[in-house]
C-alpha cells in the first residue's frame, strides 16, 4: 500500500473515531431508535458507565492516528473496538451496521499497510 493511501485511510478513520467518540459527550448526531433486546443492552451499558469510557478510548485512538504516533497501539485499541461494533450490529441492529463496518475495513486495512508494526506480536 503506498505511503499516500495509507495516510488518507489512516486520517478518515481517525476523523471518524474522532466524531463517534466526541459524540458520546456532546450529542451532536441523532441517536437512532432502538427497540427490544438492542434497547436493554445498550441501556445496560449506560448504567454501568461504559459509553463515556469508549468516547475517550476512540478520541483517544483517533489523534494518535491523526498525529501519526503510536499507529501499531492505536490499530490494536482500534480493532478490539470495531470488533464490539460489528458484534453489536449483526446481533442486534444489521441495518444500522455501516459505519462499523467501515471502521473495520479501515482498520484492517490499516494493519495491513503496517504489518511489520505486528510482526513482533506473532
Amino acid at each position: 500500500m503506498s505511503k499516500k493511501v495509507s495516510m488518507l485511510l489512516r486520517i478518515i478513520l481517525a476523523l471518524v473515531l474522532i466524531v463517534f467518540g466526541l459524540n458520546k459527550f456532546a450529542h451532536f448526531l441523532p441517536a437512532p431508535e432502538v427497540a427490544g433486546e438492542a434497547a436493554e443492552f445498550l441501556g445496560a451499558l449506560g448504567k454501568a458507565g461504559y459509553f463515556p469510557i469508549l468516547g475517550v478510548l476512540e478520541v483517544f485512538a483517533g489523534v494518535l492516528l491523526l498525529t501519526n504516533k503510536w499507529i501499531g497501539f492505536a490499530l490494536v485499541l482500534t480493532a478490539s473496538m470495531a470488533a464490539n461494533f460489528l458484534i453489536f450490529h449483526f446481533k442486534y441492529d444489521l441495518a444500522g451496521s455501516g459505519p462499523a463496518v467501515l471502521v473495520t475495513l479501515l482498520t484492517i486495512a490499516l494493519i495491513y499497510g503496517n504489518w511489520g508494526r505486528f510482526r513482533s506480536l506473532l
